[in-house]
């Protein structure tokens, strides 16, 4: 019985490293496009604020 406790430690092992593994992989583009959007209306909206001022 010991040998096989000893077997399933790796076993469980394997099947936590593909769960990490497929999670790690997993498609997060969406996020960045919303946030890349906003930050390109934030560059517009600070570039309308000092496009009008003259020479410090």
């Amino acid at each position: 019985m010991a040998a096989l406790t000893w077997l399933l430690i790796p076993l469980f092992a394997a099947v936590g490293a593909a769960i990490w593994g497929s999670w790690a992989q997993r498609n997060r583009t969406t996020g960045d496009i919303a946030t890349l959007n906003g930050y390109a209306r934030f560059r517009d909206a600070m570039e309308k604020v000092h496009s009008g001022s003259g020479p410090a």
